[in-house]
């Protein structure tokens, strides 16, 4: 069951990868994280009678685990306004070496036989992203200055390394939610989670400044982010807290989002370069069916 939890979570993750590359065209990163975890929060307000009986420490470790999110999403969403969106779905499954030996070194958790080859795999299919044969035939501009293309260079490996740094603080924030749960329930963990993940964007906002679109809340991009996350985080939560559950084998099928991301970049944003992205999507899946008989 717990794996089925999982598994609608990837799926929405593709989708929501989607929904913010349509949001960013339009708004900036602040106002878009700003709005969509208001909403958020105002749909987890019907959790609000099983959310009570934390303790001052188990509110500190939830807070500490939005700040995660709340550096990873910032780094995140630049990354998705810049990039390709298929290009930043496969970037995203680096977090599933990041989550591994956070697993393996945190939890205990044993890397097997086929989880070697899952991860190897996975490895593989990363690499693979930076060589592309395919490259050659893709129609590119007529002349670039030398000045230029090292502009763009430096741009697109910057937004890169955000990305990496988002897979990161989302591996670091997947461990926290498997020993948060062993001790509340995913209302609790849910509703205080986006509380304090609303309230940083808030002040971030106004310290920054930041002036809202007066359209923005009226932009359904926005708000199917803001369900997408309430449902698949509910479906997260709930993985973390069956016992047998395991932090290496729920990060291997979350990277099914890959899919979602890269149909969705050849079919709503008209990407090219897909066949590369596909064969590296296709070594990667391997890699988390490799996993998940592990």
């Amino acid at each position: 069951m717990w794996m089925i939890l999982v598994l609608i979570y990837g799926l929405i993750k593709g989708g929501r990868e989607i929904c913010k590359k349509k949001a960013l065209k339009i708004y900036s990163v602040t106002e878009v994280l700003l709005v969509y975890t208001i909403i958020s929060l105002l749909i987890c307000t019907p959790q609000i009678p099983n959310a009570m009986g934390l303790s001052g420490n188990q509110c500190l470790w939830v807070a500490l685990k939005a700040f995660i999110i709340f550096i990873a999403w910032i780094a995140g969403f630049k990354a998705v306004k810049i990039l390709p969106i298929s290009l930043c779905g496969i970037l995203d499954l680096s977090r599933v070496l990041f989550a591994t030996m956070l697993g393996v070194i945190i939890l205990g958790e044993k890397i097997t036989l086929y989880k070697t080859i899952g991860l190897i795999l996975v490895s593989s299919g990363l690499l693979f992203l930076k060589f592309n044969p395919f490259l050659k035939k893709e129609n590119q501009p007529a002349i670039k200055s030398n000045s230029a293309e090292s502009e763009t260079k430096k741009s697109s490996a910057f937004f890169i390394i955000l990305a990496f740094v988002s897979c990161l603080l989302n591996a670091v924030s997947g461990l926290l939610d498997k020993i948060l749960m062993k001790e509340m329930n995913s209302s609790q963990l849910q509703f205080w989670y986006t509380l304090f993940l609303t309230s940083y964007y808030i002040l971030y906002a106004f310290i920054g400044k930041i002036k809202i679109s007066k359209g923005i809340w009226k932009n359904i991009w926005i708000w199917l982010l803001a369900v997408g996350l309430i449902v698949m985080d509910k479906c997260l939560f709930i993985a973390n807290s069956y016992p047998e559950s395991q932090v290496t084998i729920m990060t291997l099928i979350k990277q099914i989002s890959v899919i979602v991301a890269i149909i969705g970049g050849k079919f709503v944003f008209k990407e090219k370069n897909i066949l590369h992205k596909i064969i590296c999507a296709f070594i990667i899946i391997l890699g988390i069916l490799a996993g998940i008989m592990g």
